[in-house]
Order: C-alpha cells, then structure tokens, then sequence
C-alpha cells in the first residue's frame, strides 16, 4: 500500500481493505494462539545464536521506577516499588529470625505496559474479534485472557533480531520528529544505507530506532506517553505482512505514527497488525546503546531473548530485552 492510496478521510475503509489482503486467521489453524510467532522456528533460532562475535550483551529496557513516562492515561501510572522488609528492620531486630539473620524484601505495583513491554494478541481487537477471529468476549474477560494470555509466548521469544536505525538513516541529526510517518521506503532505504547485516527475513525481530526516545531523555518526557511521536506508517501493513516478521519493536510510546494519517482515527496500524496479521509489537524499549554500537561497526543484526515475564492471562508484559553482539 502506498500513501496514494491512503484516504485520510475513511479510515473504516481503509481498515477493512487491508484486513482482505494480510489477514492471517486460519493460517495456522482454528486454534493457534501464536500468530506470527509461528514464522520462529527451532532451526531459525539456532542459526541466529551464530551472530553472536563478541559476547556482548546490551538490555534495551526503560528504567521501571517513578521516573517514567506514564501520566495516568487510562490508569497508567508509574511503577510504585515499595519495601516490605529493610535494613533499618535487621538493626532494630523486628524481623524475628533467630541467629543475627536479617533481610529485605519488596514488591512493585504497575501496569503491566507502562514502561518498556510487549502488546500480546490479546490487547486489541477489530469490531469484537480477537487474534484467528475469536469474539473477543470468548478470549478476553474479568478473569483475564484465557486463550492468548502473554504466557503462551513465554519460550519463544529468542532468535534473531534486525536493528533498522531510521533515526539515523533518514532523520536529522540521529531524530525523527514527532508526526514522522515511516513508510514502506524509508525502511527499505534504511536496510539499504546499513547494507547486508540489515537485511530482513522471515522469523525475525524488527526493531525500529526513531530517536524519540533519546529527545525526550534531552528535553523531557512531555507527552511521550500518548502524544505525538514518529512512528509506522499506516500503509507499511503490507511489508509487516510479506515480510514474514515475528514481532517488531520501537523506541515510542506506540509503535505506530501519532498523529495518525486519519482525520478521526486510534491506533488504525494496531488493529490490523495485532489482532489479523498476529504480530507481537514491543513498545517503549531502549536502542540508544545498540544503535551506537551497531553504527560503529556495521552490523546490524544479533541474538535477541525478549521473553516477557509469564502473567497468566496477561494482554501485556514488562521485558528486559538483551540483544546479544
């Protein structure tokens, strides 16, 4: 799809037209709950460990404390980490354990995507449908996701992982500006300008670098957490879908361009890409580091293990990824 073919006023139409041409519902039969997860195998993952030179290991998770982005956005709010057990305890020797033993002891309360995380198959549906065309009352309830609960993923997020650093390919100065829509082009121009290494194939794990992340860390969060940001393009549905990808990855808030390409529109690249094509997104993770180290040496793709902490029925969940060089 070009922006040709983009009309900003009908995004309902625009919506259901891409859904005909790249919905995979059915593609691995009536009871996946994998999506396009499925394009990983055993003999990709093996392959991908060979990428691995250095040893070199770099998280790509956002810090998850008080500090972050969240505003409380639809009751997003920061991690709370609250200590249960203390030092100060051990010294005034209220904690009861005989001997001279002390200890600590703490827990965190957070939305499970309020910093760097991955959207599950459960997280957005298209007029009531979850992922294969499931109604989304039957996967979804109360009682959490039932059938593509983040835990079904929990042993397969490992293998590949291809680098394309738009920011700096294309932006100005190493940034995208907010309301940049990358197209179809400018990620093909990217793979182009970081040569071989850059290359995407299927079963892989995209991950976008827009340097939205590394403005904000200069001037602010602002509305990083729901504002304007850089992002994909609608009309990239198409490359999402031909190229085979298993997840893909951004430095935003949204994965997706904010403002969208739509007068009157929320997150329409969502619910195509989750809920049809089965793709994992990853949201608000951290390239800074990789991106430095990728441009200094050329390579542009490692190992990368994502695994996303198992909350049974979670539509959602916190990562530290590690992309190994």
């Amino acid at each position: 799809m070009n922006l040709a073919e983009l009309d900003p006023a009908d995004p309902e139409g625009c919506i259901a037209a891409a859904v005909e041409r790249v919905s995979n519902w059915g593609r691995w039969g009536p009871d996946d709950v994998r999506g396009a997860m499925n394009f990983l195998d055993n003999s990709k993952r093996a392959a991908a460990g060979g990428l691995i030179q250095s040893g070199q290991a770099i998280s790509l998770a956002q810090a998850f404390d008080m500090d972050g982005p969240q505003k409380g956005w639809r009751r997003r709010t920061n991690p709370i980490h609250t200590m249960l057990d203390t030092g100060t305890d051990a010294v005034a020797g209220v904690q009861g354990f005989p001997h001279g033993l002390g200890g600590a002891d703490d827990m965190v309360t957070m939305p499970l995507q309020c910093s760097t995380q991955w959207d599950g198959l459960g997280h957005i549906f298209d007029h009531g449908r979850a992922w294969n065309g499931r109604a989304a009352d039957q996967v979804v309830t109360g009682l959490g996701d039932s059938v593509t609960g983040i835990e079904t993923v929990k042993d397969v997020i490992a293998g590949r992982a291809v680098l394309l650093d738009v920011g700096r390919a294309i932006g100005t100065d190493g940034e995208l500006s907010d309301g940049f829509a990358i197209t179809e082009d400018h990620l093909e121009q990217t793979i182009a300008a970081q040569g071989p290494s850059a290359a995407v194939g299927r079963g892989d794990f995209v991950l976008v670098r827009t340097g939205q992340l590394r403005r904000v860390r200069r001037n602010g969060w602002g509305d990083y957490a729901g504002g304007p940001a850089p992002g994909l393009s609608f009309t990239t549905v198409d490359w999402l879908h031909g190229t085979e990808i298993s997840a893909i990855a951004t430095d935003t808030w949204g994965f997706e361009v904010r403002p969208n390409e739509f007068h009157d529109a929320f997150q329409p690249l969502h619910q195509v890409a989750i809920p049809h094509i089965g793709l994992f997104l990853g949201e608000m993770w951290d390239f800074e580091q990789l991106g430095e180290a990728c441009a200094a040496d050329g390579r542009y793709d490692c190992w990368l293990t994502a695994a996303p902490i198992p909350v049974t029925g979670a539509v959602g969940a916190p990562v530290n990824p590690l992309a190994v060089r």
